[in-house]
């Protein structure tokens, strides 16, 4: 879970890698329970002496691809839909997390000493053998167990890890095994970076400082080797990278998000985050991104997108009910989808319960369809019943 949002606070944190050495221990196929749903775990302050997202800054690539010191929140959020040379469909998610626990540096002179928590989530989609597997690390930020550096991009948890390769244009080496589980991708740029919000500054709500500084590079041409249990698979495809550091919280009366990154076969590239209020009504501060096919883009208000909910699925691992069909509409790109998942069950039981995989998106009324992520999350509280439409 990411982006639009915010990673736990200290307390949160704790209480987070409590719960992962506890279930690293557990009986197979025992799934836990959730810790923390995103209002509790978002909620609330930050402590004074961090940095906030408050007005517009000058983003510099590739230094920007770098840690961010002195925000509370950052992450490095791949995803992308791939085929194999036989034509079997796949979808990854390869997502890292930064959060500091205290502002500022760290007294103690000891090798284990951090303020700076890591976590990372690994998770593969087989459409065709229609299976969907995850994995959750945690880590400190000492003894060379996790870190981040830039000028080249280096993130690492344990042997998870996304490695610079080039400058210009920019690429990326990211590898990641689990339980028979791994992939080794090389990822390179297509587009350039893209400035979501306003000029990079995305707001989220009305509290002063409520904002992340945020960009995406929405295609990155894709290849390199999956493996499933035994075998491995030759694959290529299309991946997108989104990038947010921040010291903001959900406001009180936010739960959850619905985000969409969409690749079309026209060339251009559809981001959009539906905020969830607790009612079940989109937020005013929802918004996204519409970049051309050259990689020109345009901001997207909440106006501008109008969603609907088409049909409903139920986990039967969580109980947890989540939208299972969407139709998106840009009346004024003249674009209308139906976003379908590649697979129902793509649910991931961590510490948080959300939804995020793979899906097809098909194209209306002419409108050219293509490939996509979706991330759907706040679903397990009281409003989890109904999701508001955007533009509405």
């Amino acid at each position: 879970m990411r982006r639009v949002l915010f990673l736990p606070a200290a307390a949160a944190v704790m209480a987070l890698l409590a719960w992962y050495l506890w279930s690293a221990s557990r009986p197979a196929g025992n799934a836990p329970r959730e810790t923390f749903t995103v209002g509790q775990t978002l909620g609330g302050p930050a402590a004074p002496g961090f940095l906030r997202a408050e007005k517009p800054r000058r983003f510099s690539f590739p230094a920007d691809h770098g840690p961010h010191p002195g925000y509370r929140n950052e992450w490095w959020y791949f995803t992308g839909n791939l085929k194999g040379t036989d034509g079997r469909r796949f979808g990854y998610q390869l997502t890292f997390f930064k959060t500091a626990l205290t502002p500022g540096g760290v007294a103690r002179a000891s090798a284990w000493a951090t303020n700076q928590v890591y976590m990372a989530h690994f998770a593969v989609t087989d459409v065709q053998g229609r299976r969907f597997r995850f994995a959750e690390r945690f880590s400190r930020g000492a003894l060379g167990l996790a870190g981040a550096s830039g000028e080249p991009l280096a993130v690492r948890l344990d042997d998870w890890s996304a490695l610079q390769t080039t400058p210009r244009p920019w690429g990326v080496r990211l590898a990641a095994a689990e339980n028979g589980l791994a992939l080794d991708l090389n990822l390179v740029s297509v587009k350039p970076e893209v400035l979501n919000g306003a000029g990079g500054l995305s707001r989220k709500g009305a509290s002063p400082g409520n904002a992340s500084y945020y960009y995406s590079i929405p295609r990155l041409a894709t290849s390199g080797t999956l493996r499933i249990g035994g075998e491995r698979f030759d694959v290529n495809g299309l991946s997108w990278l989104d990038r947010e550091w921040s010291t903001s919280a959900l406001e009180p009366d936010q739960v959850g998000w619905d985000w969409f990154a969409l690749q079309l076969e026209d060339g251009r590239d559809l981001m959009f985050y539906q905020l969830r209020r607790r009612d079940g009504r989109s937020d005013p501060f929802s918004g996204g991104t519409l970049v051309a096919a050259d990689g020109r883009s345009e901001t997207l208000k909440r106006g501008d997108v109008r969603l609907e909910v088409v049909n409903w699925w139920e986990s039967p691992a969580s109980g947890i009910r989540y939208p299972s069909v969407w139709r998106l509409r840009v009346p004024s790109a003249r674009i209308a989808l139906e976003i379908v998942p590649r697979l129902a069950g793509q649910e991931l039981l961590t510490g948080f319960r959300y939804w995020e995989g793979a899906v097809e998106v098909r194209g209306l009324e002419g409108s050219p369809g293509g490939t996509g992520y979706l991330e759907m999350t706040g679903y397990s509280g009281a409003a989890a019943g109904s999701a508001g439409a955007a533009g509405r």
